[in-house]
């Protein structure tokens, strides 16, 4: 098989991965909390990813220099602890279509802070990317639960849900050009940038100490002690933290490597695409032409940014 479809056929796995983990985390989030979801998920994939790192580079301890350390550590805060915790609390708040559609936004965030942290400048394709994708989203957002088949929502729940859902894109759009930041910028050789396993296993590292610290210092450990209690719960953080983080992270590296980055980052951007069939079949939930065609629109724009 030529090496170019490994990467296509990698990129596609990824989405597929990410979009079952949005399941995981949904399940799990409703039954336990996405704080509790996030302290027990960055715990699981913090183990699996220290251990592939071991296995493929014969160390637990990534190789990296004082200023990578700490421009992953901030990337691992932004992007994974609070990021990620915006984003669990949308899934839980309102629904996986319309949280995974939100997390479409995180390149148009990346590009944006891009442009401000490395001067990388937006070309009017990139743009006209931006302004499809947004488009998408506030079609699918502004729809109607009882025209979506979902089940009703306060406005005050839609508008939180929407409102952590954007937070959570923000955080990994910016989380992810500070990590290039750190892994490409602080190199002491700029021609062999940091490894990508040791970049995310720093970024979990710290992302963990962040997570537990906040759950300590906030007097919710005893509710985390409870959560715990909850077999189906954990399960499901577990069950994401495997799928998502750990193999989905890892075929995404594989992506990037066989096949252009562009067409990885389009095919690992389909998950808006990919949730609504996954929603008929699991919970017979419709999804209308609107928000069919907001969903492709938002995979559109995200084609024609990383097209540039």
């Amino acid at each position: 098989m030529p090496s170019h479809l490994v990467g296509e056929a990698a990129a596609i796995g990824t989405s597929v991965l990410w979009t079952a983990g949005a399941f995981f985390f949904a399940f799990a989030g409703r039954r336990i909390g996405a704080l509790n979801v996030n302290a027990i998920r960055i715990l699981t994939a913090v183990f699996l990813v220290g251990s592939a790192h071991l296995v493929g580079l014969g160390t637990i301890i990534p190789s990296a220099n004082g200023s990578q350390w700490f421009f992953m550590a901030l990337s691992g805060v932004i992007g994974l602890a609070l990021g990620d915790f915006g984003y669990f609390s949308s899934l839980v708040l309102i629904g996986p279509r319309r949280a995974v559609l939100l997390m479409a936004l995180a390149p148009i965030f990346s590009a944006i802070s891009a442009y401000l942290i490395l001067g990388e400048i937006l070309g009017v394709r990139a743009i006209i990317g931006v302004v499809t994708t947004i488009l998408g989203v506030c079609i699918v957002i502004l729809e109607r639960e009882e025209a979506s088949g979902e089940m009703s929502i306060s406005k005050r729940q839609k508008t939180f849900g929407v409102l952590l859902g954007l937070g959570g894109s923000l955080g990994q759009g910016l989380g992810l050009v500070v990590s290039k930041y750190g892994i490409t910028f602080m190199a002491d050789n700029p021609s062999a940038p940091l490894n990508a396993l040791s970049a995310t296993l720093i970024r979990m590292i710290t992302a963990t100490v962040f997570i537990w610290i906040f759950v300590l210092i906030t007097g919710k450990l005893p509710r985390l002690v409870d959560a715990l209690k909850d077999k189906k719960g954990v399960k499901g953080a577990m069950g994401g933290a495997v799928v998502g983080p750990f193999l989905g992270v890892t075929l995404s590296m594989v992506a990037v490597t066989y096949t252009l980055a562009g067409i990885a980052a389009t095919l690992m951007s389909l998950m808006p695409v990919m949730v609504i069939p996954v929603l008929w079949f699991l919970h017979r939930q419709r999804t209308s032409w609107r928000g069919v065609t907001g969903a492709t629109m938002a995979v559109i724009g995200v084609a024609i940014l990383f097209s540039t």
